[in-house]
Parts: structure tokens; sequence; C-alpha cells
């Protein structure tokens, strides 16, 4: 018995999705040493290895990205609130100036930097954003976030402080 193409082909593109599962929230590096990075956009540097012995939220990001802009307010909270947790924000902005007004407009303090060249997302295999990468004080990834979080939620809050 002969397929049609058409049918094969729509077989094959079904099972496209199946190969993104590292996008799941535990992706292969679950478990394992957080890829290190240097990222420099001219004002900021941001060495991943320099937080070593720290609890590390890694998020990428951009302040085009909806779903990021929608979270934002949590993960400042979180930051007021748990002043000792590290929280890296890795924007993939190309334009510098649009990242400058949207750090300034929504008073960013946490530790951001512009890698319009994503090579330090690209390590983590992230290619859709928000996502974020909870790293422990021994520099191995615990958790994979994907999508915006509520950053102030009880359960998320919990799971930071028995780190």
């Amino acid at each position: 018995m002969r397929f049609p193409r058409c049918l094969i082909l729509s077989l094959l593109l079904a099972l496209v999705p199946l190969s993104a599962c590292n996008r799941g929230s535990h992706p292969a590096q679950t478990g394992k040493v957080a890829p290190d990075f240097t990222v420099s956009d001219g004002t900021s540097t941001v060495h991943l290895a320099d937080y070593r012995g720290h609890v590390v939220l890694l998020n990428f990001w951009a302040s085009w990205c909806m779903p990021c802009v929608a979270e934002l307010p949590s993960l400042l909270a979180l930051h007021h609130e748990q002043p000792n947790l590290v929280i890296l924000a890795v924007s993939i902005d190309d334009d510098p100036e649009a990242y400058s007004n949207f750090i300034a407009q929504h008073r960013v303090d946490l530790i951001t930097v512009r890698d319009p060249s994503q090579s330090a997302a690209k390590l983590y295999h992230t290619e859709m954003w928000p996502e974020t990468y909870l790293i422990d004080r021994k520099g191995i990834i615990r958790s994979k976030f994907v999508g915006p979080q509520d950053w102030t939620s009880p359960e998320i809050v919990a799971y930071l402080k028995s780190l």
C-alpha cells in the first residue's frame, strides 16, 4: 500500500513540535553545570562565574516581548524582597537606545545586560522569551521556567528560599 506524499509530509510535520522538547521545564541541562558566559554591552558586563556561591535566577528577555514585560513587575518585586538572590537579566534587544529607554522607563534596578547576538541564550538553547534558569550555589541548573512567571507566588518564593 502506498501512502500519498501529502499524508507522509503531514505526519512528519506533526512530529516537528516533539523535537522542541528542550523548551519544557525539564531541559537536558537540568542537574548539569550551567554554561558559563561573559556578555558585555559597553555599559554592563556580566560573567556568570562571578556569581558562583550564590543562587542565580538567569532571565532571558527582550523589551519588545509582551510576556517579558508582563512578568517584569514581579521579577523586580522578587529582587527587592530577596536581595541575596542574584537576578541576571540578559536582554536580546538589538536596539541599544530602545533597551536603555526601557530600563529607565521601568526603573529596572537589577543586573541586566544587552546581548543582541544572543550568545548566552544560545548556550542554554533558548530561542523564545522569556525563559529563566534557576542555578544553585554550586553552579548547577536546578529548574527552567518557560514563559512569564509570577515571581512573588508563595510556591516560587518557598522554592527559591529552599536553595
